[in-house]
């Protein structure tokens, strides 16, 4: 607005330069490659925790079904019966 109170056009818009389009897409292209990266991170870091959680997950399954045959064995040399079913 002008000070007699007068609007004004607004100024025309620039039409991008060919270096705004090279670097749009250039840039474009580089997030395309860091979502790419960060995907990959991802998935490594998934496969990271499976190798450090199998052995740990092979080990606690040793341990239980050692438990379980010991306590069955025990059982059936006891004479006792291995499983009961309660019913009401």
């Amino acid at each position: 607005m002008t000070p007699d109170g007068q609007f004004t056009q607004p100024p025309t818009p620039r039409q991008p330069g060919l270096l705004d389009r090279v670097l749009a897409r250039v840039g474009g292209v580089a997030l395309l490659v860091a979502l790419i990266a960060g995907g990959l991170v991802l998935a490594s870091l998934a496969v990271v925790f499976v190798g450090l959680i199998l052995p740990v997950l092979l080990v606690a399954g040793l341990i239980g079904a050692g438990s379980i045959w010991w306590r069955l064995r025990r059982a059936r040399q006891q004479g006792r019966p291995v499983f009961v079913v309660m019913r009401r």
